[in-house]
């Protein structure tokens, strides 16, 4: 990926609530012939919504992605340290990953969601208390990177003569996902990169000013609905997608898919639309792009809705979108 003030890279996104795993794994290959930069992975135990379908392990595909895959870099998109994982295993999971890659892994952190972390029966704390949990959370993790035996004794966490024993030569990466002036504030000292989802240009000012000026890579995530047939591409769309237009204070509690299709019960196909570049319009996309770049990212991951998709999507994206994005 790119370095601050670099030229924009571009990714795919292995979109695990959408397809099953061996689907996963075939595009991860066929996005890399494609000509994308880079792969991130989103890490749920449920999908957004029943339509999708799909919620596979994530660490199983990246580990087989790392075989089928020489060049491109892939990243968790995001994965959350908190409750379904304790952050000791996660560093593990991460450092074998990186070896697997040979350093092309980096770890992308968040402070994750009420869908996925319910399962372990362990409720689903408010957002300060998250927020506690992900320094702890970070902090072990960077500690167990930096190779010997980790103990500590938090508010939320407690590590006991922990060790990494595998650990690749080239220290992985940590990105984080942030929102706001909180969260910003509390993670930008720990982590090496930024991870969001909306091209707020004070979100990169701010997130500079807290990390001192050292290089940091901005990765931003952008939904697509490409298709021949534009009403198809927003029929799909607002199936599988109508979701993200809640931002991500109310994605963060809902507890279940069924939540998510009370939510968006009465958002219309035509309001997916304006907020996600629907149909066979390379320029639109574009432009979408084009929106994260002024904002001060160095890199953007595409998301292609809809499983059925997606072989169509990368002979496009190789002959049309990619072009057309360096180009711009």
């Amino acid at each position: 990926m790119s370095g601050a003030g670099g030229p924009s890279r571009y990714g795919y996104t292995l979109m695990t609530e959408q397809s099953g795993p061996r689907e996963i794994v075939r595009y991860a290959a066929a996005a890399e012939r494609a000509g994308f930069d880079f792969e991130v992975m989103s890490d749920h135990y449920s999908p957004w919504l029943v339509e999708q379908g799909h919620a596979a392990y994530a660490w199983s595909m990246l580990g087989a992605v790392t075989q089928v895959t020489d060049r491109v870099e892939l990243m968790t998109y995001v994965t959350c340290p908190l409750l379904r994982y304790h952050p000791a295993v996660v560093a593990q999971k991460a450092a074998t990953v990186g070896l697997l890659s040979q350093d092309r892994f980096i770890l992308g952190l968040g402070a994750g969601e009420n869908l996925n972390e319910h399962v372990v029966g362990q409720g689903w704390p408010p957002v300060n208390v998250r927020h506690e949990m992900f320094t702890e959370a970070v902090e072990i993790i960077s500690g167990l990177f930096d190779g010997g035996y980790v103990s500590y004794a938090g508010s939320h966490y407690r590590v006991d003569s922990a060790k990494v024993w595998d650990l690749p030569e080239t220290r992985v990466p940590i990105a984080v996902a942030v929102s706001g002036d909180q969260s910003i504030e509390k993670f930008a000292p720990l982590a090496q990169h930024l991870v969001a989802v909306e091209p707020e240009p004070d979100l990169i000012e701010k997130w500079d000013a807290a990390g001192g000026g050292r290089e940091s890579r901005k990765i931003g995530q952008l939904p697509i609905s490409w298709d021949t047939d534009k009403d198809r591409a927003v029929e799909r769309a607002h199936q599988q997608f109508r979701w993200f237009g809640g931002g991500w204070k109310v994605n963060a509690e809902l507890p279940g898919p069924s939540g998510f299709a009370g939510a968006t019960q009465f958002v219309r196909p035509e309001d997916v639309a304006e907020s996600i570049p629907c149909g066979p319009d390379v320029q639109a996309i574009v432009d979408a792009v084009a929106a994260y770049t002024r904002a001060g990212f160095t890199d953007v991951a595409v998301v292609q809705i809809g499983d059925e998709t997606q072989d169509e999507f990368m002979t496009f994206a190789e002959r049309e979108l990619l072009p057309a994005l360096h180009g711009a």
